[in-house]
């Protein structure tokens, strides 16, 4: 999967990129603020993203979200407070809580990789992915 990091702290953005890539993904663009996440929305077409809430222009991954959201680009949120995820999810997948661990993120994301390339095999959800009420529906159907 090409994947897309938004994230404003440098050092959780690294981790985050070298666990995707050690999981075989290929990371397009990591940025830490909407307007460069939005150009490298435009300019990269991931086919996945991780995005925080909190970026360095403030509470803005929402709207980074809704902006992939339109696009039909899957994505989960990464935060320290899932509160501030509006009740819609944004159009999100789900969310992973900060901070989260190396084993939970790696489960996460195999799992969603069966989600976005439309093969869910197990519908066990790991414990470290919250997900949004529309995909928690449509896995129950």
């Amino acid at each position: 999967m090409k994947i897309l990091i938004v994230e404003d702290e440098a050092l959780l953005a690294m981790e985050l990129e070298s666990e995707v890539e050690e999981a075989g993904h290929e990371i397009v663009g990591v940025a830490a603020e909407s307007k460069q996440a939005l150009s490298l929305i435009e300019k990269t077409s991931p086919q996945f993203a991780f995005v925080d809430i909190q970026l360095l222009d403030g509470p803005t991954g929402v709207d980074v979200g809704r902006h992939l959201a339109s696009r039909s680009i899957p994505y989960v949120f990464v935060s320290g407070n899932l509160k501030r995820i509006p009740e819609d999810f944004a159009g999100a997948l789900g969310a992973i809580e900060k901070p989260y661990t190396m084993n939970g993120l790696q489960n996460a994301l195999e799992f969603i990789d069966t989600i976005v390339n439309g093969e869910p095999q197990s519908v066990t959800v790991p414990p470290s992915l919250v997900l949004s009420p529309n995909l928690l529906a449509a896995l129950s159907a």
